[in-house]
């Protein structure tokens, strides 16, 4: 089991007629569930800007034990709304060390 931090990102389409219920329940409910998980340090939800899916979900965890924990088997998922969703995505990706200087890095 790895403890190495990793992005954990999901990209799903939402039927349009239950779009506005989904991100209601996304951002008061799903988020605030995942994040009191242990291992799940933070989210960030995104909207395309061309090409789909439309929405975009990362998500900081500590390690892939994260998925193996009761709490987020409890919450995982789309619940009500699976029927709905449609073109889902999950791809998951591995701390990497920084090879260059950022941005922001005086030389």
């Amino acid at each position: 089991m790895s403890t190495v931090p990793q992005l954990h990102m999901v990209r799903v389409d939402i039927d349009s007629a239950y779009e506005d219920a989904f991100n209601a329940w996304y951002d008061a409910v799903h988020v605030p569930a995942l994040l009191a998980c242990p291992g799940w340090l933070s989210a960030k939800r995104f909207v395309s800007l061309e090409g789909g899916p439309k929405y975009a979900a990362i998500y900081e965890v500590a390690g892939d034990w994260v998925y193996d924990t009761p709490e987020f088997h409890a919450v995982k998922g789309f619940m009500e709304f699976t029927p709905h969703v449609s073109n889902f995505m999950r791809q998951r990706f591995a701390a990497f060390e920084n090879t260059a200087p950022s941005a922001t890095t005086e030389n």
